[in-house]
């Protein structure tokens, strides 16, 4: 679980009616030095945690287990529990000393006392989720009865895993796919209490709860990294794989799309007259690349909002506007938020996703899944690009419905769309000059990307990769806008990536060739993605990446792809971790 927070980490099991723990600050490489100097006792019970720090820093006292009741629980936790202060002021009269700065740790010590007064695990972990505000997932052990693991889940993901003599609860199936793919999605204020021989799942009220069984579709080896030095570019070359099983099965022989995912009515979804996209990071970015396609191909106005602003504004929403919302993840918290609020106004909510049994899909109208399997790298590379052919997917099908488009259109852009994959690994095969440019200019301290039309939301993304992982200021803009200030940025030597729309858009193309030449007679050092064989643009590059030809709406799924592998580049050059970014993780749960 790594990928997911590594502040810390720490690791408790029973042996013997004793709990032992070890927890440790930094990576996990620290905690197995702790445990291979201190190691534990071998035991079939037994929790463990990698931190992402919200309360108190990450330090060796803030990681988790915690421990409640003299030591008799342990306990860890992913989430923000709202009300903290006024528990641990509550506990700290009756005597209760913190060794943490935690909010967790008050979870614990609040379960540890229902255990004193004569509560098992389970009915335990029920009184305690009542008296708690906020998002998190609880899982605990006790001592006194180390047969049993219980977990709670308020919106922050939870699945268990169900094996053949053994059972496991995790946030992710990542954790526990190389024992099992047979799993259980928990619903929102569920209990499980989880036994060697048997899975108990109830409500906060000890009511039985009905539960979901589903079967994960990869295996181990899908989040392992095959030989290469990072997730991140493996995940880059996966993407041809990824994006073709995400189109796989949407067009059927009769030459009509079906997406069966979506349980929304074909009368609801021609009511529509509004459609908002809500989402976070990359996926904000897939929203905007989405907007310009589903416009031209619906006539139906559509609007991209960033998921923790959305709600706060009073949005404009009511039964005939269709929202949806992007998470690669399904269990961004902002995210999540903006869905429940979007139903209350009676909208249909669509989501896009890639986890099977995550908390969005879960309480959303629909679900169109993305098929990339596993991401484990926080910065989304074929994550970002399976959410834009769903998008393209969505778009397309929504003017299938809605009439928008004759069907022959619809065939010539899936016609396209199918010939993407190959087309994407044409360009993983031509990047080889790309480490050339990372040399190049690893020691540039800024970085700008322009771009028009759908050629500006890969800009953003194209920056938002640099700053993720290679911890360098960059900025995307749309190219028409650089005479309006950002222009200013331009010197002598500054790295200027430009994203060049195919020829024959509007105008679109020559636009932005006068912007290449606005900013080289100003020093920039350009760096132009462009379609092969484009005779206007090769005299104003200082370097020149060339794309297959696309239409101008699905060009994205090409341009963004040698952005990403230099950022990846850049970040190895300087030492950095590119997988495991600092202050970042890769689900954001928390508001």
């Amino acid at each position: 679980m790594e990928y997911r927070g590594y502040d810390s980490a720490g690791i408790a099991v029973l042996d013997q009616g004793t709990i032992h723990w070890r927890k440790k600050a930094g990576k996990i490489t620290n905690l197995d030095a702790e445990l291979a100097a201190r190691p534990l006792p071998v035991s079939g019970t037994g929790i463990g945690h990698s931190r992402w720090a919200t309360h108190g820093g990450p330090t060796d006292q803030n990681a988790h287990p915690h421990l409640g009741g003299a030591g008799r629980v342990a306990l860890v936790h992913n989430g923000i529990i709202e009300n903290f202060a006024a528990l641990r002021a509550e506990l700290g009269a009756q005597g209760v000393v913190f060794t943490s700065e935690t909010d967790t740790e008050a979870a614990a010590a609040l379960l540890g006392r229902e255990l004193e007064q004569g509560a098992d695990l389970a009915e335990g972990m029920r009184r305690v989720c009542r008296r708690l505000e906020g998002a998190f997932t609880l899982v605990a052990v006790d001592a006194a009865d180390p047969g049993r693991v219980v977990a709670a889940r308020r919106n922050s993901p939870l699945m268990v895993g169900v094996g053949e003599g053994e059972n496991f609860v995790a946030s992710d199936v990542s954790a526990f796919i190389e024992f099992t793919r047979h799993a259980i999605e928990l619903g929102q204020d569920q209990v499980v209490d989880v036994h060697v021989d048997s899975i108990v799942v109830t409500d906060f009220e000890g009511r039985p709860a009905p539960t979901k069984p589903f079967e994960v579709t990869w295996d181990l080896s899908a989040a392992e990294k095959a030989g290469y030095d990072w997730f991140m570019r493996k995940e880059i070359f996966e993407q041809p794989q990824a994006v073709a099983d995400t189109l796989l099965g949407r067009y059927t022989a009769e030459g009509a799309l079906q997406l069966d995912e979506l349980h929304i009515g074909e009368d609801e979804l021609r009511r529509i007259d509004k459609i908002i996209i809500v989402a976070c990071g990359s996926a904000y970015y897939a929203g905007l690349v989405a907007k310009y396609a589903i416009e031209h191909w619906t006539r139906v106005a559509c609007e991209v909002e960033i998921a923790s602003e959305f709600r706060y504004r009073d949005p404009i929403i009511d039964g005939s506007t269709l929202v949806v919302t992007i998470s690669q993840s399904g269990e961004t918290a902002d995210t999540l938020m903006a869905i429940r609020h979007a139903r209350e106004q009676g909208a249909k909510v669509i989501a896009i996703c890639n986890t099977n049994g995550a908390t969005i899909p879960r309480e959303s109208d629909a679900v169109l899944y993305t098929h990339a399997g596993p991401e484990i790298g926080v910065a989304s590379t074929k994550g970002f690009l399976t959410q834009v052919a769903a998008c393209y997917l969505l778009g397309l099908y929504l003017a299938q419905v809605r009439g928008t488009m004759y069907d022959d259109e619809i065939a010539a852009v899936m016609d396209e769309l199918a010939a993407t994959p190959a087309l994407i690994q044409q360009v993983l095969d031509s990047l080889e000059p790309i480490r050339e440019l990372a040399i190049r200019l690893v020691n540039k301290d800024s970085v700008l990307f322009l771009g028009r039309h759908v050629g500006y939301p890969v800009a953003l993304e194209g920056a938002l990769k640099l700053k993720e992982i290679a911890y360098l200021h960059a900025e995307g803009f749309p190219a028409g806008e650089l005479k309006h200030g950002p222009i200013a940025l331009v010197d002598d030597g500054v790295p200027v990536f430009v994203v060049v729309p195919p020829q024959g858009r509007d105008q679109l193309h020559d636009k932005v060739v006068s912007n290449i030449q606005e900013v080289r007679a100003r020093g920039a050092f350009t760096v132009v993605v462009a379609e092969e064989g484009d005779p206007e643009v090769a005299a104003y590059a200082d370097v020149l990446f060339g794309l297959p030809k696309v239409s101008t709406l699905l060009q994205p799924l090409l341009a963004a792809v040698p952005l990403q592998m230099f950022a990846c580049e850049v970040a190895t050059l300087k030492g950095y971790d590119v997988d495991q970014p600092r202050n970042l993780a890769k689900s954001v749960t928390v508001e």
